[in-house]
């Protein structure tokens, strides 16, 4: 049986770049410090679960409060055992605000991130600009940027599991495929149709570049297949094409996609998927030049004019992209 994908539409309000971002004490942080009675006994009977196995360095006081405050308001109803442990994060699954709805819990370790590698990120995004450099501050900037990535990423039309929620270093967001039969990555399928499979991935590309974002660690390793569609995931270092390393970011991003297809047998080349993610949007009743687009030595701003035409700082180009590619199979379950 094979699988069919369209590529989604976009809402027509992907978001502003410039949007401000709260990185202030949430209540979490407030509950951890105050030690109520009912949080008390929410950690102790968290602690006791024996799917979680307890590492103080993902469930620390303020986190075990970060996930009482989600329960608390109706985002988590049941919370269960791992589905994965990266190197920054663990994801555990849950149920949200019913049992038919089954959420991923992405909690980030604040003792054991890298914290060096975030900064490189958050450093130059003008949506963090002043935050504190602890490793505290890192992290919990990280998992809001995150948040906020996935939600620009879907009014855009990019598939990406759905954001829920956020709590300091908890994201709740939707649970792609099931936590004993999780959706595969790219890598580990056999892509039967792999020039479908690559206008999905350079058209989402694009989306993202029009409202102002560049992944920045796009391979096979961080798009999965599930129920017929390609889902983009691991947007918390995504960055913003104002900064100071928009160009390195995507040049990687362009080298990783052409270099996976090229092994999938098409002709894939780095410099025109860079042409096709940066070219502007013409505006609404003119033609298309030949040759208009930039190449890999013009800047990712310039390709996108650089401007902000808008009186907020919102980027000049939108989010409307191609509609739906004609069904063909992608992978060979």
């Amino acid at each position: 049986m094979t699988e069919e994908f369209d590529l989604l539409e976009s809402d027509g309000s992907p978001g502003d770049e410039w949007e401000e971002l709260d990185v202030s004490d949430t209540e979490a942080d407030r509950i951890a410090r105050r030690q109520d009675r009912e949080f008390n006994e929410f950690r102790k009977r968290l602690k006791d679960a024996d799917q979680f196995k307890l590492d103080g360095s993902v469930f620390d006081d303020a986190t075990l409060a970060a996930l009482y405050k989600l329960v608390q308001d109706g985002y988590i109803t049941a919370f269960g055992g791992p589905v994965s442990t990266g190197k920054e994060a663990n994801v555990f699954e849950a149920f949200g605000e019913d049992e038919s709805q089954e959420v991923a819990v992405k909690i980030y370790r604040i003792n054991s991130s890298n914290f060096t590698q975030m900064r490189e990120y958050l450093e130059g995004d003008p949506r963090f600009e002043g935050i504190a450099s602890d490793k505290k501050a890192t992290v919990l900037a990280w998992t809001k940027k995150e948040f906020a990535n996935l939600r620009r990423a879907q009014a855009a039309g990019v598939r990406v599991p759905e954001p829920i929620a956020v709590q300091r270093n908890a994201l709740v967001m939707e649970l792609v495929g099931h936590a004993d039969d999780r959706a595969r990555r790219l890598s580990e399928v056999t892509v039967e149709n792999p020039e479908t499979a690559y206008e999905v991935v350079r058209e989402y590309m694009r989306r993202l570049y029009r409202v102002g974002l560049i992944h920045g660690d796009l391979s096979e390793y961080n798009l999965i297949i599930h129920d017929g569609e390609l889902v983009v995931i691991d947007l918390g270092q995504a960055a913003t094409v104002h900064h100071p390393n928009a160009r390195t970011f995507l040049e990687r991003d362009c080298r990783n996609v052409a270099a996976f297809f090229s092994r999938q047998g098409i002709d894939v080349d780095p410099d025109d998927l860079w042409d096709h993610v940066t070219e502007p949007e013409p505006e609404p009743g003119s033609v298309r030049e030949e040759g208009s687009s930039g190449g890999p030595d013009d800047d990712p701003t310039d390709a996108a004019d650089g401007s902000t035409d808008a009186a907020d700082g919102s980027t000049d180009v939108d989010s409307r992209g191609a509609g739906p590619l004609e069904n063909d199979p992608i992978v060979d379950p």
